[in-house]
């Protein structure tokens, strides 16, 4: 069960917002908790436009970052894109390919091998660039700590332009420009750029630079999209903008292999945030995860109808192994948590076993973290060293947590939300001891607690047409605008409701004399402990399709 809170607002800006826009009081309540205070950003909060994205000048190192890149073509250079192995490296090496190949043939890329290379820019992927004649790498997703390869690139005559947005450390690579909004002195006026975000403004300076308008660029912004979505960056500013138009991109004129993606994980038209993070990136994924990420890349180029659909297939079928293999650790680490829950309860949870698979503990620690409600930490075995894979919890920062075991570690980078590492296997006692130090006496008792923000109570009448008409503008949802979430009390079970597997739960639910479908996922037992008597109800409305009909149904997030 959660604490539901309700943001504060001011409510002479909620009926400014309601008069102004003419739109039900709730939905402006909605509109100002996303710092919306005037009827003019409410018009461009709804109706985002490329003219609204920042010049990509305003980034430092950029200007010196297209005048190489144009140096290179004009010197006919063989340039290498280099991306991480993860859905947002996988897409800005796509993009950039997608964007250079038409007017610049003599381009390679190179993506890492995640067993045998790990995150980031790699030895072997310098050794390939020389080896390949690469005068110019353009490393995305990664780069901003490699220092020894960016200089090891040098020593071989290959400069590097570095588009990353991960928190830099200390020294910058010596790179010809490091394009990083997270540079302290960067003052880029958006810092939640994803990876393909930054590969983006690259290459709309470079546009600029050539004097083509930013409206044809917009055909990659698919790519953009894909990676906002499943790195789970905040969908607020630049990100809106970029992620509206990918989406728009994906629904109405999807490239082939894109298209060929949505064929195999039968995913439905129009596609939402939501269908990328849990139907087209766990395939993309699983090539990196599984086997070579090159073959996600190689989908994502695709040129012919026939291939891309015998390339979804295989990921489709890499993604069904990675899924049992997710599985076998995510039970494995749930009974381990448990254990150490019932033993001691600590405020996090920290757990280690050789056998699991590398490729999936990023996958393991986020289930666990959010089941659990503790910043957690998933440790496994690779080539003799423990690697990690760390999640955590609303309102607390792990990334100080593990700044603090710094000395404990071989490397590890990340953000406050997620993380990665690795460390001496001899090491694990003492940064557990260390960490769970840390996260006892700095984690606060609302961060201890799961939370769940709502707008406010309304009625089943209140869901009508119009109003869903005006809460779907809101999209594209995730991350600082995540889809409503509404109470509704005294709802009654209509005897018609039906637990699933998994502990899941379909019910039908009724308030006064309207009735609505829903879906709970993870609330069977909790809805079995209310249904046989009136009960409150927390939960997001979306709309479905049964033999051409639309109709709006309830998904539900909590019960009291």
């Amino acid at each position: 069960m959660k604490r539901w809170i309700l943001p504060e607002t001011s409510s002479l800006l909620v009926h400014l917002l309601s008069s102004e826009l003419a739109i039900d009081p709730l939905l402006a309540t909605a509109l100002a908790q996303r710092g919306v205070c005037s009827s003019l950003e409410a018009n461009r909060f709804f109706e985002p436009t490329l003219e609204d994205l920042h010049s990509p000048f305003l980034m430092k190192d950029m200007q010196t970052a297209v005048e190489r890149l144009d140096l290179a073509i004009q010197k006919g250079q063989r340039i290498l894109l280099y991306g991480d192995y993860d859905v947002d490296g996988t897409a800005s090496v796509a993009m950039m390919y997608a964007f250079l190949k038409p007017f610049y043939p003599n381009i390679d890329y190179y993506l890492p091998d995640r067993d045998k290379e790990g995150y980031g820019v790699s030895i072997n992927g310098i050794e390939y660039a020389k080896n390949s004649t690469c005068e110019l790498i353009i490393a995305m997703d990664c780069g901003i700590k490699a220092n020894k390869a960016v200089d090891l690139a040098n020593s071989y005559g290959i400069d590097f332009i570095i588009c990353d947005h991960h928190l830099p450390e200390g020294a910058l690579p010596n790179a010809v420009a490091n394009l990083d909004p997270k540079r302290s002195d960067c003052h880029y006026p958006f810092k939640e750029l994803s990876g393909c975000g930054i590969a983006f403004k690259l290459a709309q300076a470079y546009a600029y630079y050539h004097d083509t308008p930013v409206q044809e660029l917009e055909s990659l912004l698919d790519f953009v999209a894909l990676s906002i979505a499943c790195d789970i960056v905040p969908i607020v500013g630049e990100n809106r903008t970029l992620a509206h138009f990918g989406l728009k991109k994906l629904n109405f004129e999807p490239r082939l292999g894109i298209w060929a993606l949505i064929n195999r994980s039968r995913r439905s038209y129009p596609l939402n945030i939501s269908d990328l993070v849990f139907g087209l990136g766990p395939l993309i994924n699983s090539a990196g995860r599984i086997a070579d990420a090159r073959e996600a890349v190689q989908l994502l180029l695709s040129s012919d109808r026939t291939s891309a659909l015998d390339a979804a297939t295989r990921l489709v079928e890499r993604n069904k192994t990675r899924q049992e293999v997710d599985f076998a650790a995510v039970t494995s680490a749930r009974i381990q948590a448990k254990h150490q829950i019932e033993e001691c309860n600590p405020a996090s949870i920290v757990l280690f076993n050789p056998e699991w698979h590398k490729g999936i503990i990023g996958i393991t620690a986020s289930r666990i973290s959010e089941e659990f409600h503790k910043p957690t930490v998933i440790l496994t075995e690779s080539e003799g060293v423990a690697v990690g894979s760390a999640r955590s919890v609303p309102g607390f920062d792990l990334y100080a947590a593990l700044q603090s075991c710094d000395h404990l570690f071989c490397s590890f980078g990340g953000h406050a939300y997620a993380a990665g590492m690795q460390m001496p296997i001899e090491n694990i006692p003492s940064f557990s001891s260390k960490f769970e130090t840390f996260v006892n006496e700095s984690i606060t008792e609302v961060a201890k607690q799961p939370i769940l923000e709502v707008i406010g109570e309304i009625t089943f009448d209140q869901i009508n047409t119009p109003f869903w008409n005006t809460l779907k503008r809101f999209a594209p949802f995730g991350p600082l605008n995540m889809t409503p979430v509404f109470v509704a009390k005294g709802v009654v079970d209509t005897g018609k409701s039906k637990r699933m597997e998994n502990n899941h739960v379909k019910m039908c639910l009724k308030q006064g004399k309207r009735v609505f479908n829903a879906i709970g996922f993870g609330l069977a037992d909790q809805f079995e402990s209310c249904k046989n008597r009136p009960f409150d109800l927390a939960f997001s409305i979306r709309e479905e399709q049964w033999r051409g009909e639309n109709y709006l149904s309830l998904v539900v997030k909590d019960l009291h």
